[in-house]
């Protein structure tokens, strides 16, 4: 992959991906490392997805109203070093929450200048390419960060705060020097028009609020579930928020359950980092897939292969600790966070964006962010109080529960739709 001289603000991301990477693990395990439970786990995760909500709704105004695309990405970049670094100074598990919370309002940021540059600074038939080149530079820059995450010394752990710190701060150099901002600029509207653009934009973060969504927005978004051929899109935006409640549910509480589990922080992040090798895979046939199979039935498969295995991982973390857990582990989540979710979130979001239509596209994208963002934090919330009272092992079976009410939800979606 080679870019001329001035594409190069692409590889800005990558330090800041590498970041990033492992920084949702790290989280979950400084916690319980300063004595918190799965409840304060699920605390910080149901706060990362709350600040979402209104960190999309200002930093998508602010491109629009500013078109400052490398002020933001810098801004991005720099306040996201800062709070990595205060990690690094974080004694109590409540402060580390409170870092995590305000990393979700800087890191929401970057997603939407990122999109727009790219459509800003190359022709509409070289679009699609541009965005791949992205999504696999980000993955890749994640990929590695766990990795690094991996490869830390135990003993060392808080000091890996310094590095990822730095590397984000080396993005925020990168992009003051490599991003120019574009003669012509785009409103962030624009996003949502082309498939490819809209894709990738969900997919580094999924919530974008063209305008907040009112109350009438989300009345006619479910209006129609009561009639077979009218209820396409209510029981499409129901499976997507029992589905983040269910993701809510299970990736809150995957890291504290391999953690308190005996299983060595170095091999959590090696479960974490499989899981993010094989997604990046998975999304490079998942499109293919999708067009053969059919976007219903592919969405159908990811949910199953999603839920059956959250249901052995459940099964796995009631009966077995230590090593035979992590070697399970290794070989039950990458399929369902690495194949299951690839094909369910291809297929998922291509049917959104064929439901939503183009006169009403802003509203019915702001409800269905508006979903999206409460269902997660709800699934979140949730997952904490469950592990801690009810056992790891319920909130897995739970989550698997809920997809399996997302297969019967999508069924009965007109044969016709998709």
């Amino acid at each position: 992959m080679t870019y001329t001289k001035g594409e190069l603000w692409r590889y800005t991301i990558v330090p800041n991906s590498i970041s990033l990477g492992p920084i949702s693990t790290l989280i979950s395990i400084l916690i319980l490392k300063y004595q918190g439970t799965a409840v304060e786990v699920g605390i910080a995760s149901a706060l990362f997805s709350a600040v979402g909500i209104p960190a999309a709704v200002f930093w998508g105004r602010l491109n629009d109203t500013t078109n400052k695309r490398r002020a933001i990405l810098v801004v991005s970049y720099a306040s996201t070093s800062l709070l990595i670094f205060l990690l690094f100074f974080a004694t109590t598990s409540y402060q580390v929450i409170l870092i995590y919370g305000a990393l979700a309002f800087t890191t929401a940021a970057s997603s939407t200048p990122i999109n727009l540059l790219i459509m800003e600074t190359q022709p509409k038939s070289k679009w699609a390419s541009g965005f791949a080149n992205i999504s696999l530079l980000s993955s890749v820059g994640n990929t590695v960060g766990l990795l690094l995450g991996a490869s830390w010394p135990e003993a060392l752990l808080k000091f890996i705060a310094l590095a990822l710190a730095s590397l984000s701060l080396a993005s925020a150099f990168l992009a003051w020097i490599f991003v120019k901002e574009p003669p012509i600029t785009f409103e962030r509207r624009m996003i949502i028009m082309e498939k490819h653009s809209f894709m990738e934009r969900l997919r580094a973060f999924p919530l974008i609020f063209i305008r907040i969504p009112r109350l009438a927005d989300f009345r006619i978004s479910f209006k129609g579930l009561g009639h077979e051929l009218t209820r396409k899109l209510p029981l499409l935006y129901t499976t997507l928020v029992v589905f983040y409640v269910a993701s809510g549910l299970f990736n809150t509480s995957i890291v504290p359950a391999l953690y308190q589990k005996k299983i060595l922080e170095q091999y959590v992040f090696l479960v974490m980092l499989a899981g993010m090798t094989v997604q990046t895979i998975a999304y490079r046939f998942s499109g293919r897939y999708c067009e053969r199979r059919g976007l219903k039935l592919s969405a159908m498969d990811g949910l199953l292969l999603r839920s059956t295995f959250y249901a052995l991982i459940a099964v796995a973390v009631y009966f077995i600790t230590g090593f035979p857990l992590f070697i399970l582990s290794l070989l039950f989540y990458p399929v369902a966070a690495g194949i299951g979710f690839a094909l369910f979130y291809t297929a998922s979001n291509t049917m959104v964006f064929d439901s939503i239509g183009v006169t009403r596209r802003g509203s019915s994208l702001g409800v269905y962010s508006a979903l999206v963002g409460i269902a997660g934090t709800a699934g979140s919330f949730a997952s904490g109080y469950i592990s801690f009272y009810l056992g790891y092992h319920i909130t897995f079976f739970v989550a698997a529960a809920l997809l399996v009410l997302c297969i019967l939800l999508i069924a009965r979606i007109h044969n016709d739709s998709f």
